[in-house]
């Protein structure tokens, strides 16, 4: 089950593993759907690059800019492949952010962006200590 105060988020801090073992943490727009959130990205981000060699990632509610702004939880995240998968990932993120998740979808397809986008799931843990 997800904390409320994930829930509550506009915005999430998800950190991805680096090959050295560090982290890189980047703001993103999180969809829910039960123990599950749902993100997406450029397709040749570097969390993106990241997530295909480690799946060890964390997530915490932050600001635009990144500052975290609660309790941090353990994760395991994965690209999604399938349709019915992506199609699951946007309905949760049109549920959370509606108009400005349309919006964002018909810019990035007047810029030809929207074709190189990866959809990551991600399934949260317990909290980080």
């Amino acid at each position: 089950m997800l904390s409320q105060e994930l829930l509550d988020a506009k915005y999430i801090s998800f950190a991805t593993q680096k090959r050295d073992g560090s982290m890189v943490a980047t703001p993103v727009w999180a969809g829910n759907e039960h123990s599950s959130l749902f993100v997406f990205s450029e397709a040749d981000a570097g969390k993106v690059k990241r997530l295909r060699n480690f799946s060890h990632s964390t997530v915490a509610p932050c600001t635009a800019m990144g500052r975290v702004t609660g309790n941090s939880y353990d994760c395991e995240a994965r690209l999604l492949a399938t349709d019915a998968d992506i199609e699951r990932a946007y309905k949760a993120l049109y549920r959370k952010y509606g108009l400005l998740m349309r919006m964002t979808d018909f810019l990035s397809k007047l810029t030809g962006r929207y074709n190189n986008r990866a959809l990551i799931q991600i399934d949260v843990g317990e909290q980080s200590h």
